[in-house]
């Protein structure tokens, strides 16, 4: 096969594209330069798509034998990710911007652009496996290595899509295992530190990032009363389930910590109250798609794990595809047990024992309290 193996710089997908070689696949390097302006060395550890990255991505492919280029990606990815997290934020809601670049960019504009060129599979170093049943569907399972598991930021593939990829990392047991491998190879990467956080946000310090693009504006900091608490700088820089950072110069009546509730943009009111309140009975939203073959009996429930975060656990519930009385179709999904801490914008993958049967973007919750009503809010 004609493999397009996406090379970030890091040592998973050197090593991938070293396995794919060795199987015998006619394999090109490709980095995806995210920004045009990158640095010339990377802050820390954090970031994924550096001009260090890019050269350690060619060497990594010199070793190979393999050829190599640099693919400008960066207008999209600012358009599809950047402004997409930023406007998120704006909108109170907590997106997930590692979820949108796989979804927009490694697996959609990179994976059109390979199969133009006649490509027959892009190769990544994610850690995630897929099947193929008897029938001949192909589905997306977790890795092996459930530690390493990436499969919840792959829940956003096609069924088209996973007939044209390849995760080689998916059935190898630890991290250790692939830096061990990558220094059999003579790979320079073998070390190389993991990257994490927002690529886009190196130093880590996302609320100050947001402040720079959104600006500050002052706003009061309320509890379910209405009583204000004390004020924030701008309320597109919390998120729901959050407890550090809040200028709270009241103390609860029973000493407990308060947690961010609500985040409303238009009254730039930020809600606290105690942890229990951000109990959830029920997520649900109507952006969605199936990751592989639709589930049988959505539409009249299935029992699921959900997925909330990267590294959160798993927890089980039941999902059901419902149309609205507004006539909109939505994924909801009722927890065995209340989730906590979930904030709109947030993506919820459903899983059936190991297989990732899809995704949605959560749009509304409702909690297991009474929900706190407007009027008691300052406006």
């Amino acid at each position: 096969m004609r493999v397009l193996a996406a090379m970030s710089g890091g040592v998973d997908s050197a090593v991938a594209a070293a396995r794919a070689v060795e199987a015998g696949h006619d394999v090109v390097g490709v980095h995806l330069a995210l920004s045009r302006m990158p640095g010339t060395l990377r802050t820390g550890a954090r970031g994924c798509c550096t001009i260090e990255d890019s050269m350690d991505a060619q060497r990594a492919a010199t070793k190979l034998g393999i050829p190599y280029y640099v693919w400008d990606f960066s207008e999209r990815f600012r358009a599809d990710v950047v402004d997409d997290f930023v406007a998120e934020y704006q909108a109170g809601r907590t997106p997930n911007p590692c979820m949108r670049c796989n979804e927009r960019i490694k697996f959609d504009a990179l994976m059109e652009k390979a199969l133009a060129l006649g490509f027959d599979a892009v190769c990544t170093g994610h850690y995630a496996i897929v099947r193929t049943t008897d029938s001949g569907q192909r589905e997306l399972h977790r890795a092996s290595a459930w530690a390493k598991d990436q499969s919840y930021v792959l829940g956003v593939l096609t069924s088209n899509q996973l007939a044209h990829v390849m995760f080689p990392l998916g059935d190898t047991p630890s991290k250790a295992d692939v830096r061990a491998e990558a220094e059999r190879r003579g790979l320079s990467v073998a070390q190389k530190p993991d990257s994490h956080d927002i690529c886009f946000i190196p130093d880590g310090d996302t609320r100050g990032w947001l402040e720079e693009r959104l600006g500050a504006h002052e706003g009061p900091i309320v509890d379910n009363t209405g009583a204000e608490l004390g004020t924030h700088a701008g309320a597109a820089g919390f998120t729901v389930g959050q407890r550090k950072g809040l200028d709270i110069r009241r103390p609860a009546a029973d000493g407990r910590p308060r947690f961010v509730l609500e985040v409303r943009p238009a009254t730039n009111t930020v809600i606290v109250g105690p942890k229990e309140a951000l109990d959830l009975a029920e997520i649900a939203g109507n952006v969605f798609s199936w990751c592989g073959e639709e589930p049988a009996d959505i539409d009249l429930g299935i029992e699921v794990h959900v997925q909330i975060r990267a590294h959160s656990d798993p927890v089980p519930a039941r999902a059901e595809r419902v149309i609205t009385e507004a006539g909109v179709i939505e994924i909801v999904v009722r927890p065995d047990n209340p989730l906590n801490s979930v904030s709109p914008g947030q993506t919820a993958v459903l899983y059936s024992d190991t297989r990732v049967l899809g995704q949605f973007t959560i749009a509304r919750t409702t909690p297991v309290a009474v929900s706190i009503p407007d009027a008691a809010l300052v406006e």
